[in-house]
């Protein structure tokens, strides 16, 4: 996207009123979507987004300037921007941009293909066929396709230069039943950095089956209970209640604030000593996958709590600077309009040895989450509480009837402790992840697993 001498020159700029270090990141991002509503195409669009942005640090001081002029006039332009925020006076540097690292990811050619419109449009049609086919119940169906490209490059003051090219391709559906208890929704979804070869692995006739099974259920289901009861999670769908209500209570921006529960706390005993949770950008094509972050450092693995023990933070490089850490892979920005920031990436617990059967079985009474919706949590108390979109209720060791969405409600750091079974069965999901006003692409995951005790906060009396 923008030649080395012209980095060079840039990097200069931004280095002349006295900063300290300076950063350029330039994107190149092409996405196009299609929905089918009812049958109908509500969507059908494609667009493209590029530009650069330039960092300057000095001291405590930041400065960033945006710009979709990538030519070296507009560079400059952003360069003087973001050192006048940042200027602390000092001699004239000029630093190369000598390519210390340079890896690059992205993908063969044959990930490289997208799908023609004709071709995604049938995709749709199927899942709203295989969709309305599982009952007469299912009332409205909606049935979305995604993909993206992203091109990266980054390069600063330290030697820096390196580059990625990202695809991600996404397919959801969702669906409602009506019945005697009203409106009931279900929705699923498959999402991996890859190109059109997702399709050669995801059904979306089977991704829309499940979808209007889930919303079919909800017809015959009863009242949640309330207070605090045993909670098995299925494989791979509570790994968002572990992103939330521990994973941004390890991002380094919370621990140096001393806005965390975990601030402090390295080497301590904070959950189970089956509980092992990693943040890992390089796990195959799941949705957090990268072969770089937002500050060109090569994605990597990072053991957070091992054996119940934690034993380290997320790190971006802003936050490690300022502790004499190295950055773990972990500065994201939604776009190159906005500055990076300490975020997870692929987060999950490790499986352990158990049979998920035989956690149910051995859970006399209590509730089987086979879905977590949305959530929040207050990283410096831990106390959550999340949604359920798919459980059932646990009586006599059996999966029975069917349960209305109810809330979890609970403290991440007590919730830890009270893992006493760990399946084999690991299963990722992808997600969105919200911080600042900034959403990333993230995966959760984790194996069926059982907590002693939660709230739920049902309405069965």
């Amino acid at each position: 996207m923008i030649d080395t001498p012209v980095l060079e020159r840039v990097l200069g700029q931004a280095l002349r009123g006295g900063g300290e270090f300076a950063e350029i990141f330039a994107e190149d991002r092409t996405s196009a979507s299609a929905v089918l509503d009812d049958g109908r195409v509500e969507e059908l669009s494609s667009g493209r987004e590029r530009g650069a942005g330039v960092r300057v640090i000095s001291g405590e001081t930041t400065g960033y300037a945006h710009t979709a002029d990538l030519s070296e006039v507009g560079l400059l332009r952003a360069a003087e921007a973001a050192a006048a925020v940042a200027r602390s006076g000092g001699d004239e540097r000029t630093v190369p941009a000598d390519p210390r690292l340079s890896p690059r990811g992205g993908t063969d050619d044959r990930m490289a293909v997208s799908l023609s419109k004709a071709d995604t449009l049938e995709l749709l049609r199927r899942a709203d066929e295989a969709a309305r086919s599982t009952g007469g119940a299912v009332s409205q169906v909606q049935a979305g396709c995604g993909a993206s490209r992203r091109q990266v490059l980054v390069a600063n003051s330290d030697g820096l230069l390196a580059a990625d090219d990202q695809y991600r391709t996404r397919f959801s559906v969702s669906c409602v039943a009506v019945g005697d208890s009203g409106l009931q929704t279900g929705f699923e979804t498959a999402a991996r950095t890859v190109g059109a070869d997702l399709f050669d692995d995801v059904s979306v006739d089977d991704l829309a089956r499940t979808a209007a099974e889930r919303a079919l259920s909800k017809l015959s289901a009863r009242p949640a209970p309330s207070g605090e009861v045993a909670v098995v999670l299925a494989g791979g769908s509570g790994g968002i209640l572990f992103h939330e209500a521990c994973g941004h209570g390890l991002e380094a921006d919370h621990i140096v604030k001393e806005a965390s529960v975990y601030a402090g706390r390295i080497g301590e005993l904070v959950a189970s000593p089956l509980v092992t949770l990693v943040d890992d950008g390089t796990v195959g094509a799941e949705w957090g996958t990268f072969a770089i972050d937002d500050e060109g450092r090569p994605a990597q693995r990072n053991v957070l709590i091992e054996d119940g023990i934690l034993t380290d933070y997320l790190w971006d490089y802003l936050r490690a600077r300022k502790e004499g850490r190295t950055p773990s892979g972990n500065g994201r920005r939604q776009s190159y309009q906005h500055l990076p920031m300490v975020r997870m990436t692929n987060t999950f617990l490790l499986p352990g040895n158990d049979d998920a059967d035989e956690i149910v079985a051995q859970t006399q009474h209590g509730v089987y989450v086979a879905k977590l919706g949305g959530g929040q949590v207050n990283t410096t108390t831990g106390d959550f509480v999340f949604g359920t979109t798919e459980a059932y209720l646990i009586e006599n060791g059996r999966i029975t009837e069917p349960l209305r969405d109810a809330n979890l409600i609970g403290n991440g750091p007590e919730i830890l402790t009270r893992i006493d079974a760990v399946g084999a069965d690991f299963a990722m999901t992808p997600g969105t992840c919200g911080k600042d006003g900034q959403s990333v692409p993230v995966g959760c995951g984790q194996a069926t697993l059982r907590l002693t005790g939660v709230t739920i906060g049902g309405t069965a009396e």
